[in-house]
């Protein structure tokens, strides 16, 4: 038969033995380690919070906001709208526990566990003065080792610097505009106070309208502020100020037990979850005594850290046009200022035909500091078409309906200028040629790159894990089969 003219080399068994022994030796050591490694790499992620290095991702990376304006040739209103599952009004408490008095609400990591910190929204204008605002939004206001960021300057560095420290008095490095610096990757390098003067009468400033829920709300103001090489308030009084006796341990102030039938708040009310607006839940001058350390104070007793006073001058400008109030699960806030205030250096003033670049952001769920979500720039019009329509009415009030803007909000992580602007972000020739951000990245998009960039080094290590991974498995598969690609002897021929 033709099978037995077929003959194998003498050896060919021991060849085939070989083979399956050393492709199991690799099969079965180099695949699974490969193989658990990729696991190990893959399957636990990277994404955590972590207070120590300043991360916490909040659970909601989006949210919505509605928007309106109006204006009638003197004033003009601007009204807020958002989501909150509870109004958290409260703000930097001083809690009397134990013969002391305990701060609580101080700005922390992620949210407060007490909730003592207030709900906020700030909206950031400008009239083409800073017009990297207008194509990027507040990513123009971050730079470089800003508070609260995982590499952020150090108290003692900031109090040292001749500026910022000795001349301005600050411990952190905060919101500023790329010009006024040197260089914008560096928050040292502050330009000198002459270019500083003329940047602001030139307009390069970006004006800040701040509505607090605690610590303005209540007595029917808002903060104004600007932003150049700091976050600055306006000349004159803002809305509130400290109620606290370093040298006592005490506060200054408690209630007034005449007017207001109370020494203190109760804790127990100030974790309840809901507000009652028309009652007493904040410390005013007009409802203000002198402390005294002699009352029978009582565990749990509360007294706020901030009293309320009526503001002056050009940081008293914006005021709270009806009330701003929540009720079923939203805010509603609405603003009022003077189209002019008369005060150039501190207020970008409104004209008819104008149009305007904003930014809006929104702090709840008893957050502060860069835990906020933010707006990509909008434009806003006053008789020309913009994105949002100021609508002219006749009258001291507008009469609202349900022809709202739409926003959506984000999250946007440690994402600063400096990051955006070098050669480690793939948009950076983009902006260095002035395309705006907000055709090209979405919300959702611009969130997740901020939660990613929290992650970096952790994400690049794991991918490099991953690579490990990925060659072990590939050298384990080829070192298995290398030996089917030995030449053998060929068998005599018949």
């Amino acid at each position: 038969m033709i099978a037995s003219n077929i003959r194998l080399p003498h050896d060919s068994g021991v060849h085939m033995s070989s083979h399956d022994k050393g492709a199991g030796q690799w099969l079965v050591l180099g695949l699974p380690i490969a193989l658990g490694l990729a696991w190990i790499t893959q399957g636990t992620g990277v994404i955590g919070n972590d207070p120590e290095r300043n991360i916490w991702i909040p659970d909601d990376l989006t949210m919505p906001l509605q928007v309106q304006a109006a204006y009638n040739g003197e004033r003009i209103f601007f009204r807020y709208r958002w989501p909150a599952e509870r109004a958290h009004v409260y703000h930097d408490m001083l809690r009397y526990e134990g013969g002391n008095w305990v701060r609580h609400g101080a700005s922390r990591v992620g949210p407060d566990p007490d909730g003592t910190y207030e709900d906020r929204v700030t909206m950031l204008v400008d009239d083409g003065g800073v017009p990297d605002f207008g194509r990027y939004g507040g990513y123009v206001t971050v730079g470089d080792r800003m508070r609260f960021f995982t590499d952020s300057a150090s108290p003692a560095e900031v109090s040292a610097h001749p500026h910022l420290g000795e001349t301005l008095g600050l411990t952190e490095v905060q919101k500023h505009l790329p010009e006024t610096r040197r260089d914008a990757a560096d928050w040292r390098s502050v330009v000198d106070a002459e270019t500083l003067a003329a940047q602001r009468e030139a307009g390069y400033f970006l004006d800040l309208w701040h509505w607090r829920a605690g610590r303005a709300n209540p007595i029917g103001a808002s903060d104004d502020q600007w932003i150049g090489e700091d976050r600055f308030g306006d000349a004159g009084q803002g809305p509130f100020t400290t109620n606290w006796d370093g040298a006592t341990g005490q506060p200054r102030w408690m209630f007034d037990p005449e007017t207001t039938g109370i020494h203190a708040l109760r804790w127990e009310d100030v974790q309840a979850e809901t507000v009652d607006f028309d009652g007493i839940y904040y410390l005013s001058r007009a409802m203000a005594v002198d402390f005294d350390p002699d009352h029978d104070w009582q565990d749990g007793d509360v007294i706020p850290r901030r009293l309320l006073d009526e503001g002056a001058g050009s940081r008293s400008d914006i005021r709270v046009h009806g009330d701003a109030r929540w009720a079923d699960g939203f805010w509603d806030v609405t603003l009022v200022r003077a189209m002019d205030t008369g005060s150039p250096l501190d207020d970008k003033a409104f004209r008819e035909q104008g149009v305007y670049d904003i930014g809006i952001a929104v702090h709840r769920n008893a957050t502060g500091s860069r835990w906020h979500y933010v707006s990509h720039p909008h434009r806003l019009g006053l008789g020309r078409h913009a994105d949002i329509q100021a609508r002219r009415i006749d009258g001291d009030s507008p009469a609202w309906n349900d022809d709202w803007y739409e926003m959506t909000l984000f999250y946007p992580g440690q994402v600063n200028w400096p990051l955006l602007t070098s050669r480690a972000h793939a948009g950076a020739p983009d902006i260095a040629a002035g395309k705006p951000v907000r055709p090209r990245h979405s919300e959702q998009q611009l969130a997740l790159y901020g939660v990613e960039r929290e992650f970096n080094d952790a994400i690049v290590g794991q991918w490099r894990l991953t690579l490990i991974a990925g060659l072990l498995t590939m050298l384990g598969v080829t070192f298995a089969l290398l030996p089917a690609f030995r030449p053998s002897r060929r068998g005599e021929r018949s």
